[in-house]
């Protein structure tokens, strides 16, 4: 039996919406690991030592039909023309692995799913976590063992606590903005019926970009 030789990348994922679609982050991430490897697994054109890479995304909160599935993502052949036959390892260079958890209330709680879902949760107390692991997975706890499961807990915390005070300070910020708005608003209100001006003239004489006219005439509309 000889030496399996791979590249692995692991991400944690908490928004599994960012703003573009997070499997093509992954792709990239492997396409990103391949070119990598030039000038250190492989030089000039050797190729053929190129070295398997997977790019692993454990993701917290995926929407509802994404929950507890495991998903892979890679290249495979497809036979256009004929029965032409490639060796795998020519071709079956890149793996990218959504890991969607979802909570023990869901379906396919088990397994790897299960064992992530415990160590990343922020609700369960270490020894809790160290039960579940020793009665349901048989996993002998050593005390470095225990020490990160621990620590894991803090973490799971820390990152639940630096959400909340995102969440709040977020909340902050639109309820500053929200009180521009309506500031503002009623400032060129006040304005065109004090002058008898027109809305647009009102907001040119406030200095009010011409960019954000628009959003104004908007608002004013709905009040």
């Amino acid at each position: 039996m000889g030496f399996i030789r791979l590249i692995v990348n692991i991400e944690s994922q908490n928004d599994f919406y960012p703003g573009y679609p997070l499997i093509k982050r992954g792709i990239y991430y492997c396409s990103r690991m391949i070119s990598a490897q030039y000038g250190t697994e492989f030089t000039t054109s050797h190729y053929g030592e190129l070295k398997k890479v997977y790019s692993i995304w454990i993701c917290m909160n995926p929407p509802k039909f994404r929950k507890n599935t495991i998903t892979e993502y890679s290249i495979t052949e497809k036979q256009i023309v004929g029965e032409a036959r490639e060796k795998e390892g020519n071709y079956d260079l890149l793996s990218a692995i959504m890991i969607c958890l979802g909570g023990e209330e869901g379906e396919n709680y088990d397994g790897v799913i299960k064992l992530l879902d415990v160590l990343l949760s922020c609700e369960k107390e270490p020894e809790e976590k160290e039960k579940i692991l020793q009665e349901d997975f048989e996993i002998e706890l050593t005390r470095n063992l225990e020490r990160e499961v621990s620590q894991m807990c803090n973490l799971s915390k820390g990152v639940e606590e630096r959400g909340i005070r995102k969440g709040m300070e977020q909340g902050r910020k639109e309820g500053m903005e929200q009180g521009r708005e309506s500031g503002m608003l009623s400032a060129i209100q006040s304005l065109a019926e004090t002058m008898q001006l027109s809305v647009v003239q009102a907001m040119n004489a406030l200095q009010i970009p011409e960019e954000q006219q628009p959003k104004y005439i908007r608002l004013l509309k709905d009040r």
